[in-house]
């Protein structure tokens, strides 16, 4: 599994540090800065479950639910928040106002990220 949660945490890495220049770059002129800024949000959150996605593949969730758990509690949020966050940031230049629905999918999100950092806790008491 510690494979599995590196692989996640590459790809998710790769794709904020993608997105992120996105945000910089092509959509700086297209955005306005409340946008830009909720953009930046959702690029920083999914760093900051990277690195903890990264640190988790330390601890050896093969032996621990709670620690699995973690795993894809982070794994989750971070597609239910960043990306709800980057479609909703975005919406006017899609031209897709629809997407507005995604307004309660970003606490949700928020939600797994919490979950997931209780449970690495509690996986780390439970740990022998």
């Amino acid at each position: 599994m510690n494979r599995q949660i590196i692989l996640t945490a590459a790809i998710y890495g790769a794709l904020a540090v993608i997105t992120g220049a996105f945000g910089a770059h092509a959509l700086k002129n297209k955005l306005e800065p409340a946008q830009l800024e909720v953009w930046h949000t959702a690029v920083q959150y999914q760093f900051y479950h990277v690195l903890a996605l990264l640190f988790l593949s330390t601890l050896n969730p093969l032996n621990n639910n709670l620690l699995a758990w973690s795993y894809y509690l982070f794994s989750f949020g971070i597609v239910l928040f960043s990306g709800s966050l980057y479609l909703l940031s975005a919406r006017q230049v899609l031209g897709w106002p629809w997407l507005r629905f995604l307004g309660p999918i970003t606490p949700l999100g928020g939600l797994f990220f919490i979950a997931g950092w209780v449970t690495l806790g509690l996986g780390v008491l439970k740990k022998p």
